[in-house]
Order: C-alpha cells, then structure tokens, then sequence
C-alpha cells in the first residue's frame, strides 16, 4: 500500500481533471496496479468459475441451448428444440455465445456455463478500466472489488442466465459514452449506441433503460455546441434502434412458414414477444398487451416491488451493501463540484452512474415480476460509485481540513451498513467481528494520522478500511459456492436467501443439478421407449408446455413439439394443425400434464389418442404426466 496515490496523483489521474486532452494522453501505471489487477481478476475467475462442471443450468435455457447448438435454424431464431417449430419466450442474443461453446466443445455443463464465466470476468476488468480512466486508480481497484464481491453478481455468473451478457454490455456501453463525453467525439457515441444495442439483444427492453441517463449527460456535459450535440444524439438513437430491433425485424420479415412460431405471443409476432410479453405487461394489469399470451406475464409477482425493495431482506444482502456509500458519493460530488464547468468530468461520471442506478431503482420499485437476480444490473453502478466516491472521500482527507472526517465516517457507515443488512441472519456473524475490527483500526488511523512521517500509517489504516467495508459482502459472495446457498438454477442468490429460495421451489436437488449430459434414469427410460418406438416420425414427441420437455431436450437433441410454448398458453399449434401432423405421420407420442392450462390441442389428444400405461415406458407411477399414442385407427388395425 506504499504506493498508493497522494492527493496530488489522484488529481492529476482523475477526479480532479479539468483538461479534455491531459484525459487522452496515456498513463504509466504505478508498480502495484497490474499486479492488484490481476489478483482481482483471478479471484472473479476462480469465484465464477468454481465447480463449472455443475453449474446451476436453467432448465428451460439450458434445454434450447443444447437445441441451437446443433441447428442452425435453431441457433438463429432461438428454437426450442432441434427442429425450431417454437421460439424461447426471449430473444436468442444472449444464448448464442452458450450455443457455440456447447457446439465447440461438447453437450457438458461447463461448456454451457463457460461464456458466463468469461463475462463476468470481463465485466469485472471493463468497470476497472473506465473507472480509472474516470476517477483513478486507486477508484478502479475499489470498484473492481467491489463488483468482484458483490453477492449477486457471483450467484448470477455461476448460471446461465441472460443479464450477464446484460450486464457486460451495458458496461462496455457506459465506457463508450464517457469517452465521448470526454472528448468530443463522434465514434464513441456510436459504439455506445451498438453496445446498448447488443444488449437489447440479450434482455430486450431493460437495456434501454439506461438511455435516459446517456441522453442526459451526453447533453450536459459534452464539449459540442448545442446542435452537435442534439445532431449527435439523434445519429446515436437511430443506430441504437437499428441494432436492437435488428433480430425482431429479421424475424417479422421471414415467412412464417420459414421460420418457428414466435413463443408468448397470440399472433405469431416478433415485436409482440418484445414489447408486449416481455414489456407493456410488466408494467400494467393487461395480460395480453400488445399481442402478448396472458397467465403469465402481468401475473408473475415474487414480492419484490415497491420502493423499498432493493433494501429488504431478500434483496438487500445481494446488491445493497455499499448502497449507502454510493448515494453519499453522489450527493457530495454533485455539491462540491457546482460550480465547475459543464464539461467537467469528475461531475459527468458521478451523473452517469448515479443515473444509471436511480433509473434501475424506480424501474424495479414501479415493475412486478422482479427475481432477486435482475438487480445484478446495478453492481456496476453500485462499485463504480463506491470506487470513485473513496477515491474522492480520499483526495480531500489528503487535502486536510475539515473534510479529514469524510473518509473514516464514509467507512464507518458503509460497515455499520453491513451490520443491519446481515443482521436478520447473522449468516457471517464472524466476519463481521473482524470487519469492525478492521474498520475501527482503519478510522483511528485516519482520524489520527496524516503527517508526512504518518504516510505509512494513513495508508495502512486506508487499506484496512476498504478490508472492512468488503469483508461481510466477500461472505455471502463465497456462500454461494457451496450448492446449498446458491438458490436455484432458475433464480440464483447467494446465502440464506439462496438456501430459502431452493427450498420454496420445493425440488431443489433437480433445479439445481439440472445438467446437459447426465439425464435422469426416469427420462432415459422414456427416451429409450420412445425411439425403440419411432417410426419415421419427424417428432420424437409432443408435450404439453416447455417444462415436460426440457428435460428430455438437454438429455438428447431431439425434434420435440412443444405445445403451448413456455407457459403452455401459446395458441400453437392449433388443434387442426396437431390433427394434421399425426396423419401425416410426423407425430406419434403426446405426453400431457395437468400443471398447465388445458387448451384446445390438449382436450383433441384426450379425445383422439390412447393413453399408454406408465409401466411401459418405465415408469413405475404416472404422477402428474400422461404419455398417449395417437396413431391413426387405420395404422393401429395395421
């Protein structure tokens, strides 16, 4: 910690920086930034990356990506099965990095899981560098920690799930419109616009909540005159629309016949899966908005809304630790930094992540529907403004004067934080002994050191204080290594949290060890039956709904119907159309269940179809699933 940056070296690396050029101009990093990079780096690879063979695969995501894998029909539209006759209930961008890992290496859980890892890696090493080259080094490493750490964040990058392609992208997309703020330039408003494009690509319309906020510091803090920046602005909008509607319009321009039935819509519309399911209905009790399938949408409510959300007891421990500090960093930046110039960019960072997370915060609080792992999106708003909020708290401790106090008080509160938010549990009850042990080392130095023969000191203590702000967090992060405080596959959370919500999905081992290559001696017995049955049929099967058939779909790539789609409500394929393909012979087997909803497809397989005995297919119970034999009365006098 010897070589940490004086008041006078911050300045001239960042939150002090008044001159747009001195910003470009390349600087030599000190002796210990590319070794405490690397380290960082290597803990976020081995936390991410730990136990990769079993991985916590989403079910529904993991079965189409073992689909898209080995169909290029597949792999572009997103299809659920080999024969992409449906969508996911998603837009494909974010699976296709999975699909090509599990096309390059094989149908293994850690192929699924490897892209995941990668991009949380380089989200971790993509905030260090535009935080240094925002508020400095000393501000980078902070934030580089702090996401590295953040508990969500690492249940999150275990999973196969789409917000962390999200959320690197929309990082990238940050870095992009701070150095086009910072210089002038017009490519790098235009690279963010793609970025922010790329990530619509992954989870639709909550990439562009960021918009507003870029739209705002753009025109605040750009160097342009007024109409360069309006002209600019427009041009960034318009390829941000370009890129992001780019798959939807693709979709919408090929023939329906030439292309899966859009899953989640009642009209076989790309852009209803986008803004209707997957938007409008967030946001209002219309189940059916714009065209979107209903049951599902409007109605799906885990409880964590309202305006004290990302502070509850399920939410807080994952996301929220350095909250307090990053709210303080902005207030006090924003005050002390008034009267400097529009284009000043210490200000501008400060505006650009503290948007980011304002926006995120009322978006979640106003919407239904939020699993715990959607706030994942905020840790690097949230680690940013830690960083740099530090890093500022340090440069005026360094300055001398009253605002001495602002850096221990900044520690102390961020772990007395801490103490509240695992204080229902207790679940690292130890560390925060030594996280008050730490913080109460780190305050005494600063408050009483500061001299020049103190440097050692003040440093120590410095570092001694970030120790106990990351201490509890570094606890629940590591929690989630151990499978037991991981959640579930379908919503990963790490300690208790995690624990609560495996057991509330009342099958955890299966959620959990829902795996690519090693299916169930029940669901091997059934794929056994059914091929040793097959005659030609370009189905293996049909099922009700995605949940019979995700499991057989990791196990083997198979062409399986699925009908009804995710929710079991998509009105495909109709009862006509299933009646066709059973005499043409393309479908023989339906396997039905009554946890979803009965549709017209459905009653004319009961009325139509034989059911088959469980026995004979392996099964010692039927439980809640029927397999039925629909070959035509001609072809069963055969």
């Amino acid at each position: 910690m010897a070589a940490l940056p004086t008041a006078r070296s911050a300045a001239s690396r960042g939150l002090r920086r008044e001159s747009h050029h001195s910003a470009d101009r390349p600087e030599v990093p000190a002796r210990w930034e590319r070794p405490a990079l690397a380290a960082v780096l290597g803990v976020a690879a081995l936390l991410y990356a730990w136990g990769m063979g079993h991985a916590a695969i989403h079910p529904y995501y993991g079965a189409a990506i073992r689909s898209m894998a080995t169909s290029r029909r597949a792999f572009f539209f997103g299809g659920l099965d080999t024969s992409a006759s449906i969508t996911l209930d998603k837009v494909p961008g974010a699976f296709w990095p999975d699909a090509v890992s599990v096309w390059t290496f094989g149908p293994h859980t850690w192929a699924a899981a490897l892209p995941h890892v990668i991009e949380g890696v380089l989200t971790v090493w993509l905030l260090h560098r535009i935080v240094r080259a925002w508020a400095g080094p000393l501000a980078a490493l902070i934030a580089a920690l702090t996401l590295t750490f953040t508990p969500v964040t690492v249940a999150l990058n275990r999973a196969t799930i789409p917000d962390t392609a999200l959320t690197l992208l929309l990082v990238a997309a940050a870095g992009a419109l701070q150095k086009a703020v910072r210089t002038g330039r017009l490519l790098p408003l235009i690279a963010c616009g793609v970025w922010v494009g790329l990530a619509f690509q992954t989870k639709m319309l909550q990439a562009w909540l960021v918009l507003p906020v870029f739209a705002v510091v753009h025109q605040l803090t750009a160097p342009n005159s007024p109409l360069q920046r309006v002209l600019r602005l427009l041009l960034g909008g318009a390829v941000t629309l370009a890129v992001s509607c780019s798959w939807a319009l693709i979709a919408w321009m090929t023939p329906a016949g030439g292309r899966p039935y859009i899953d989640a819509t009642s009209n076989n519309n790309p852009f209803s899966l986008v803004f209707g399911y997957n938007g409008l209905s967030r946001f209002s009790d219309d189940a059916t908005a714009f065209g979107a399938v209903p049951a599902t949408a409007a109605g799906r409510t885990t409880g964590n809304t309202g305006w004290g959300m990302l502070v509850n007891h399920t939410v807080g421990p994952q996301i929220a630790w350095f909250l307090p500090l990053a709210v303080l960093a902005v207030a006090t930046a924003l005050i002390r930094r008034a009267r400097e110039p529009r284009t000043d960019p210490p200000r501008a960072g400060f505006l650009l992540w503290g948007g980011w997370l304002a926006v995120h915060a009322v978006v979640f609080s106003v919407s239904n529907g939020n699993h715990v792992y959607y706030t994942a999106v905020l840790a690097p708003a949230i680690a940013a403004l830690a960083g740099g909020g530090l890093a500022l708290f340090w440069s005026a401790y360094e300055a001398g004067g009253r605002r001495r106090l602002w850096l221990p008080s900044a520690i102390v509160l961020t772990v007395a934080w801490a103490l509240v938010l695992d204080g229902p549990t207790w679940f690292v009850s130890r560390l925060l002994v030594f996280a008050m042990i730490f913080a109460v080392c780190g305050t005494v130095g600063l408050w009483s050191g500061g001299s020049r023969a103190s440097r050692r000191l003040v440093q120590g203590s410095l570092a001694a204080g970030i120790a106990a702000t990351l201490l509890v967090p570094a606890g629940w992060a590591v929690s989630s290594l151990d499978p037991r405080y991981a959640g579930a596959s379908t919503s990963p959370t790490a300690g208790p949290v995690g624990e609560f919500y495996a057991r509330a999905l009342h099958d955890p081992s299966a959620l959990r060890r829902a795996e690519l290559d090693r299916p169930s001696a029940r669901d091997t017995a059934l794929l056994d039956y059914l091929i040793a049955h097959r005659r030609g049929e370009k189905y293996l099967l049909a099922t009700q709904a995605a949940y019979p058939a995700e499991r057989l779909l990791r196990a083997q790539s198979q062409p399986v119907l699925v009908m009804g789609g995710f929710t079991g409500k998509t009105p495909f394929p109709s009862a006509p159309q299933l009646g066709n393909l059973i005499a043409s012979h393309q479908l023989r087997y339906v396997l039905l269940t009554h946890l979803r909803p009965t549709t017209p497809a459905t009653t004319w397989v009961k009325s139509h179809c034989e059911r088959i005995r469980s026995g004979a297919y392996g099964w010692r119970t039927r439980g809640s699933f029927g397999l039925y034999d629909c070959r035509t009365p001609a072809d069963r006098r055969g």
